[in-house]
């Protein structure tokens, strides 16, 4: 592999610094050690078997099964504290689960955590950025750790794709909120993930940011990936997700794809859409009834 230039010396931060500009990073030479040169095709993409996270002795998630294949979007559901932001930081591997087993694209998280990492991506509602990094920079950092050689093309597309090409000189103070969004996006995507976390995604986009992200998601998932969404924009799930995973107190309620769930509550007392689903699976009181 080519030189990809120079990188400026970084500041002292914490982890979260490096898994917030846009995935699970890992270190190169820990890459070359443990990933598999040529990874074995798998029909799964996401599979998560008896998933349970412990704090102290409350469970944050109990007994958590479910799969994603490619092509899916998975739309991760539940009232506040129901265990959705957990839920996908086990799956992505910033903390350990207390039990159960995951496996991205076939590769077990615990028994081999780099392999696993290197497929996927995780962004958070809220981006945390290198403040003497620019935006270059930034992909230029991501594309070290990741060993991505071809990066400047890659990076070109999806600074376009995100409309962020005339910004690749500026620094995350110069941005607004949802440019830092977009900019952790970027990077996230920039090794090509076969598998997507995104908690809150929309957070600080505009409308038209929030279409361009909508298409950018759906684009990914017919290009294969496996995606899960948790948000509570209830109505921009039902357009993007293909599948529902509905959790309340850390255990799941319904599970299945969009149309099946739909339709069987709309059997049960008429027309439903995924807010109605949501209000009757959790009991939840809708507001002004």
């Amino acid at each position: 592999m080519g030189s990809i230039g120079p990188i400026p010396i970084l500041p002292r931060g914490p982890l979260s610094a490096l898994l917030a500009i846009g995935a699970v990073l890992v270190c190169p030479c820990d890459a070359r050690s443990n990933a598999s040169a040529h990874p074995k095709p798998h029909p799964i993409m996401i599979e998560v078997e008896g998933l349970t996270k412990l704090y102290d002795k409350f469970p944050a998630v109990s007994d958590l099964s479910f799969a994603v294949r490619p092509g899916e979007v998975m739309g991760l559901v539940g009232p506040n504290g129901a265990g959705k932001t957990t839920t996908l930081r086990c799956l992505s591997g910033i903390i350990p689960a207390t039990h159960g087993a995951v496996r991205i694209v076939g590769e077990d998280l615990t028994t081999n955590p780099v392999a696993a990492k290197r497929q996927l991506a995780f962004f958070s509602d809220e981006p945390r950025l290198f403040d003497y990094l620019t935006v270059q920079q930034h992909l230029t950092f991501t594309a070290r750790i990741y060993q991505v050689s071809d990066y400047q093309e890659i990076g070109r597309r999806l600074l376009e794709e995100l409309e962020m090409a005339d910004k690749i000189e500026l620094l995350p103070g110069e941005l607004s909120r949802g440019m830092k969004q977009k900019l952790a996006i970027a990077c996230g995507l920039l090794h090509s993930p076969k598998v997507i976390f995104f908690d809150e995604p929309l957070t600080g986009l505009d409308p038209l940011g929030i279409r361009r992200m909508k298409d950018s998601i759906l684009k990914r998932a017919r290009e294969g990936a496996a995606i899960i969404i948790s948000s509570h924009l209830l109505h921009l799930l039902e357009e993007v997700c293909s599948h529902v995973l509905i959790l309340k107190n850390g255990r799941k309620v319904v599970d299945g794809t969009m149309g099946d769930i739909l339709q069987k509550f709309s059997e049960q007392s008429g027309d439903a859409n995924l807010e109605e689903v949501f209000f009757r699976a959790t009991g939840e009181a809708k507001e002004g009834k």
